[in-house]
């Protein structure tokens, strides 16, 4: 098996230049009614804006673009929930090349949606991570195509730190930079961006209650994989990879978990005060930092909406009236 080795700076910069002509600049939003609330001044990155609803499609179109002539011939493979299968189908598109994605049964049907439209060859497994590796490591041998792991892959972490260079171009002096954290692609690419950059904001991790794996392996100091994820945050629901564990302890950061009730009242919180439609995933930035006021109080604090997929037809904070 090859040794894993993290990106760098350079790295980072060279996929910001790589995706520049696919990617967007997403903008910073703010709200005075939740920096009231917060006790903060918050700036949410609003990567639910990002092509294909979610900040995945930066660590896919870098890897996508990353590859050789004849290793892009014979395309891609991953296996994902929704937000990387279709952000490495719609990069796949840019280069004329077939994505294969490997879907675990349960998959938000929005997501799913996004996978089929963006011209993604879905392969369908069981709802277990095993499943998902195995039936993803047959499609790679039937087809030759190369693997782009959704977060343990440093191509795609180089690219989904390219959102902490836009973030200090458009917000400097922070004190801190919240993301959410499943696999920990993002909590990855932005620690070392963060480090080399602005190495006195700290970087805090968003962890739903219900899969703490993450919180956990900090905790005990060893990668934990035993945990049954239980979670409204479909995004985040994966096992914290290998590599992402050992460098997020080594950079220092912090991961803060939130149940499923505080996701969903601050989920409602941000599609009231910032008119925007964000996905449970997305809302647990604001979620921990609401449950941890005083670890934020008068801060600058940057939160990443990392996507927007919602199933509108079953949005989770929403009741029918009586009768109907």
């Amino acid at each position: 098996m090859t040794q894993f080795v993290a990106p760098t700076l350079e790295d980072i910069r060279a996929a910001a230049a790589r995706i520049a002509a696919y990617a967007r600049v997403t903008p910073v939003l703010d709200a005075a009614a939740l920096d009231e609330l917060a006790g903060a001044r918050l700036f949410f990155k609003c990567e639910h804006l990002q092509v294909g609803g979610a900040f995945k499609f930066r660590g896919a179109c870098n890897a996508v673009w990353s590859l050789t002539e004849a290793e892009a011939a014979r395309g891609v493979v991953t296996h994902s929930s929704g937000n990387h299968g279709a952000a490495l189908a719609l990069a796949a598109k840019t280069r004329g090349i077939p994505a294969h994605i490997v879907v675990p049964e349960g998959a938000v049907a929005a997501k799913l949606a996004n996978i089929e439209r963006a011209g993604g060859i879905i392969h369908r497994c069981a709802a277990t991570q095993a499943a998902r590796e195995a039936t993803c490591a047959q499609v790679q041998r039937e087809t030759g195509a190369t693997l782009v792991h959704p977060y343990a892959d440093a191509r795609v972490m180089a690219g989904q730190g390219t959102i902490v260079l836009e973030l200090l171009q458009q917000v400097p002096d922070l004190d801190a930079v919240i993301v959410p954290i499943g696999g920990g692609g993002l909590a990855s690419g932005c620690a070392i961006a963060l480090r080399a950059l602005r190495p006195g904001t700290r970087l805090v991790g968003a962890e739903p209650a219900g899969a703490d794996d993450a919180f956990q392996s900090f905790a005990r100091g060893q990668r934990i994989t035993s945990v049954v994820p239980h979670t409204v945050c479909d995004g985040l629901r994966a096992t914290i990879g290998e590599p992402n564990f050992e460098l997020l302890r080594s950079h220092g950061v912090e991961v803060i978990t939130a149940d499923d009730a505080a996701v969903l009242a601050a989920m409602r919180q941000l599609w009231t005060e910032l008119k925007q439609t964000v996905e449970p995933s997305s809302a647990l930035v604001l979620a921990v930092l609401l449950a941890r006021r005083e670890r934020f109080a008068g801060q600058r604090v940057a939160l990443v909406l990392s996507g927007g997929n919602v199933d509108l037809d079953a949005l989770p904070f929403t009741t029918r009236p009586a009768g109907t």
